[in-house]
């Protein structure tokens, strides 16, 4: 039983990362309804930018790791928000009258464009981040094994769930929220009641990409690393766990996407690691096929 507690404790870190990128998904194709192969992407490039910032904040200007870390948050915060710029003003609204392959095609383009940027940076060599706070919480233990988190994995759960539970409820209860759920149903009807609906999608496209960046540093801090291929691995997930939880609702893709790391992890602690990914891929695939893929076919913007 400690063995399984441990799993769980594992999955709740996993599925805090999961959690906030579902989150942050959902604001931006709840409105779109078209696939952005794109925001793994930007969770990826935004936490290796926090690494190769803060590596030269440490080498080059001989900061402490403290204040290098931070000057590599701040950049991270400030790529996602001129992404999220570019992408929503240049990307998303002239494509998104056209065919969803159109969005489909030039997201996959930016998924690569800002994959081999990280590469480039990083002259193709991946750079660690030392362990920062990794001190063992034992949670429960016996004479031979102890069910513990670290504590950048607890500070890291936290910090997941005071953003989604803030705003979570001010999505519930912000004119913001309000004016997202009616350019979600209707954007046409909502244009007609005043609402702006070009401002209210630059803001969900902008705030998913804050999530999707702080996903990436958080990664990043705990991991020591994130790749510039993990993009890809990170955005597939995110886009068929949100598809089979629909694009209705971010808590809800949140909690569906933290239900889906808690089953990665149980999978990698009683199961062929190696066998993980095509499993839980073949599981949602499956989820899609029964539930159906026609409730996001609207337009919009």
């Amino acid at each position: 039983m400690l063995y399984f507690f441990q799993q769980v404790l594992n999955g709740l870190h996993s599925g805090a990362l999961y959690a906030l990128l579902a989150f942050g998904y959902v604001l931006t194709n709840g409105i779109l309804h078209r696939t952005n192969l794109a925001y793994g992407a930007v969770f990826a490039f935004c936490g290796h930018t926090m690494i190769l910032t803060a590596a030269f904040g440490y080498q080059a200007l001989w900061l402490t790791l403290f204040a290098a870390v931070a000057l590599g948050v701040v950049a991270a915060l400030l790529y996602a928000a001129l992404i999220s710029h570019v992408l929503s003003r240049n990307v998303f609204e002239p494509l998104a009258d056209r065919t969803p392959n159109a969005i489909v095609v030039t997201t996959l383009g930016i998924l690569l464009v800002l994959s081999e940027a990280s590469r480039i940076a990083a002259n193709t060599h991946d750079l660690w981040l030392p362990p920062m706070l990794a001190q063992p919480i034992i949670f429960a233990q016996n004479t031979t094994f102890k069910a513990t988190l670290t504590l950048i994995q607890l500070l890291d759960c936290a910090f997941v769930l005071a953003i989604v539970a803030m705003a979570t409820w001010a999505f519930a209860r912000s004119s913001f929220g309000r004016r997202w759920r009616a350019v979600s149903d209707d954007p046409k009807a909502a244009a007609m009641c005043g609402v702006d609906v070009r401002a209210v999608f630059r803001g969900a496209v902008l705030a998913g990409g804050f999530c999707a960046a702080l996903a990436g540093v958080l990664a990043g801090l705990y991991y020591g690393n994130v790749s510039f291929g993990t993009g890809l691995v990170y955005g597939l997930k995110i886009l068929f766990v949100t598809a089979v939880g629909g694009y209705l609702s971010p808590p809800r893709a949140a909690l569906g996407a933290a239900a889906f790391g808690m089953a990665e992890s149980l999978w990698a602690g009683y199961f062929p690691l190696e066998w993980r990914d095509a499993w839980m891929y073949l599981f949602l695939v499956a989820m899609l096929l029964l539930i159906g893929a026609g409730r996001d076919t609207t337009k919009i913007v």
